[in-house]
């Protein structure tokens, strides 16, 4: 009995050794964002460009599952800030803990944890390449592995196993390393089982995110768009609201028209992108953190941003009742309309 004992932490030892790659990799993978955020710059600062509460803001349109919670957190700012910094301690925690091999079980779940929150958050961005999906379940199938391998023999988890006490060694095989306490066939289900389950979401966010196993394949990262709504024309103005939900994530889509005809054809308004550049900022009303501004030569609006835009021109003042199209126009050239009956 002591001798099986011995090979199998011998295996088990063993398994976490060839898992050291993966273990460094992945685990520098969540430490550097906590060491890109707040040691080579300060990304949790909400006042400068590149804060990560922005970033988080880009997931909201097409997030899986999640979505309800990413826009309460984006549509108030403080919670989101504390969200932000708990988030990026424990990726710091996690990333630290999982290189040096320090309570790995526990990490591996931590890694499996925010690699589920990365896939269904972000997995649909990504401008060349499928960029975010890649990473969500790889993390997930990695953190998988890590828990069932352990730290190995080059670990804080060994060192602390051979100084361990026989009445801790249970618990600690939970939240450490060393032998599981199941029995071989125990072990072959969950793992089966565990795998069938990290396959198959798999293939469903690579189809819901991509159309990666059937149908055509769509980039939501590469061409901007703008949705339009609650449009209304007044005696007082034109207001609308947009809401970017498609484009790439750097940088953000630039309107350069605002134009309203009426059934004729004929123009009401048209507001350039000069126009648009100097834009009231008191005539926009931003819902979340990434909001929509005037930029240098035209409006500027990040993606996940959702703002009501308001227009007070004297034309619009002494309007007939009828029907008008109300269209938006970005600098590549993409359009998009919404219909208004005044």
């Amino acid at each position: 009995m002591q001798k099986n004992h011995k090979e199998l932490s011998q295996l088990y030892s063993l398994s976490g050794t060839f898992t050291l790659a993966l273990r460094l990799v992945v685990g520098w993978t969540y430490f550097s964002a906590f060491w890109r955020r707040l040691i080579l710059e300060n990304k949790l600062n909400p006042d400068v460009s590149g804060y990560i509460g922005e970033k988080f803001n880009h997931f909201l349109p097409n997030a899986l599952g999640i979505k309800p919670m990413i826009e309460y957190l984006v549509s108030n700012p403080d919670t989101l800030w504390w969200a932000m910094v708990i988030f990026t301690i424990i990726e710091a925690i996690v990333g630290l803990f999982i290189m040096l091999g320090l309570m790995t079980r526990l990490m591996s779940v931590g890694v499996l944890a925010l690699a589920t929150g990365i896939l269904l958050g972000s997995g649909w961005l990504g401008t060349t390449c499928l960029d975010e999906w890649q990473i969500g379940i790889l993390g997930i199938s990695t953190g998988f592995a890590l828990f069932f391998t352990g730290g190995g023999k080059y670990s804080i988890d060994n060192c602390l196993l051979k100084k361990m006490p026989e009445s801790r060694l249970k618990l600690f095989s939970w939240i450490g390393s060393g032998s599981l306490p199941l029995n071989m066939k125990t072990i072959q289900r969950i793992a089966i089982s565990g795998t069938i389950v990290i396959f198959f979401m798999t293939l469903f966010t690579n189809q819901y995110f991509h159309n990666g196993v059937w149908g055509n394949l769509h980039n939501k990262s590469v061409k901007p768009i703008v949705e339009i709504s609650d449009a209304s024309l007044t005696n007082k103005g034109l207001s609308f609201t947009i809401f970017r939900v498609e484009g790439a994530d750097v940088y953000g889509s630039f309107l350069i028209g605002i134009e309203l005809k009426d059934k004729e054809g004929n123009i009401v308004i048209n507001k350039s992108g000069s126009e648009l550049s100097m834009f009231p900022e008191t005539n926009i009303s931003n819902y979340y953190v990434a909001k929509v501004t005037p930029g240098k030569h035209s409006l500027v609006i990040p993606l996940g941003s959702k703002a009501v835009l308001t227009i007070d021109d004297e034309r619009l003042h002494v309007l007939e009742k009828g029907e008008y199209k109300l269209t938006l126009t970005d600098i590549s050239g993409i359009t998009w309309s919404q219909l208004i009956i005044y």
